[in-house]
């Protein structure tokens, strides 16, 4: 299994505001996005991605996972991030390299987009034969109303019976980061009321979503994927870099959510000074009709 513990300090670690929108998305680059890499490996592993595989990526991120598809020669590669057009612009620092001779053949086989699928595809990169959305849902209280919608969308986009993979955080006492997140919904307590809440993730949810975007489920599995970190302050980054603290900054501090995250990550720190928490992830297998 793939490492996910980070040990080397950060280039940029230093006086560098967590506000910067572009050292956020650094840190979810550098740190936080490869928690997945478990994840990802079994469910390429499980559909046997390589040559043949046309890949539609939502919400791609920073591009870790393109970057392992296209490793295990991936013919077609569609990346979509929405939410950060920071993540993004790493993405292409990652899958579309700086030369102009070797970024034309890269382009030839990799699009990378903020908008809909649609207007990444063309007549070569369409067709996919895989679907793929490693965003976790069963987190945050509504948080699978935007991913039915993106996957209605992009199914169309997809031959007919292609898997779909859809990604949900574990039950709470499988998944250690949860008494972390509890942090979060109490410091954001009152801003409730106009604000996303955190919620415990229910066995049908992807199975939910799968059935309003029209799909079929195929099988499921689940992955461990501990969240590794150097030191308290490797894990405070990589977390508010998911920006599920937002709402508990606005609604007291930075100084006060890192005190109080950090507390919160004292029964995880090991003699060593890292900090480990188990987690259990499952996906879900559907098939476009």
């Amino acid at each position: 299994m793939t490492p996910v513990l980070v040990r080397q300090p950060l280039p940029h670690a230093g006086p560098t505001s967590r506000a910067d929108l572009g050292a956020r998305a650094r840190d979810w680059s550098e740190i936080q996005e490869r928690m997945l890499v478990p994840l990802y490996e079994a469910v390429y592993e499980r559909l046997d991605v390589g040559v043949h595989t046309r890949l539609l990526a939502l919400g791609c991120g920073s591009g870790l996972a393109l970057l392992m598809a296209a490793s295990r020669g991936a013919a077609v590669l569609t990346g979509v991030e929405t939410a950060s057009p920071e993540r993004l612009t790493l993405a292409r620092e990652r899958l579309l390299p700086g030369q102009p001779e070797r970024s034309a053949r890269a382009r030839d086989r990799i699009r990378l987009t903020d908008r809909s699928p649609k207007d990444a595809a063309d007549a070569e990169t369409s067709g996919y034969n895989l679907v793929t959305a490693f965003e976790p849902i069963g987190c945050l209280a509504g948080d699978a109303d935007g991913l039915a919608g993106l996957l209605a969308a992009s199914t169309p986009l997809a031959a007919r019976g292609a898997p779909v993979v859809l990604v949900g955080w574990g039950p709470p006492e499988r998944c250690a980061t949860s008494a972390v997140l509890r942090v979060a919904a109490k410091l954001a307590d009152p801003l409730r009321a106009g604000t996303v809440r955190l919620r415990p993730a229910l066995r049908d949810d992807l199975e939910e979503v799968a059935q309003r975007a029209g799909l079929k489920p195929d099988g499921s599995g689940r992955v461990a994927c501990p969240f590794g970190y150097a030191d308290v302050e490797s894990a405070l980054k990589g977390l508010l870099s998911t920006g599920l603290f937002d709402a508990a900054v606005t609604a007291t501090d930075q100084a006060q959510v890192d005190k109080e995250l950090a507390e919160a990550l004292h029964p995880y720190r090991r003699p060593d000074g890292t900090v480990w928490m188990p987690n259990v992830f499952r996906y879900l297998i559907a098939r476009t009709p």
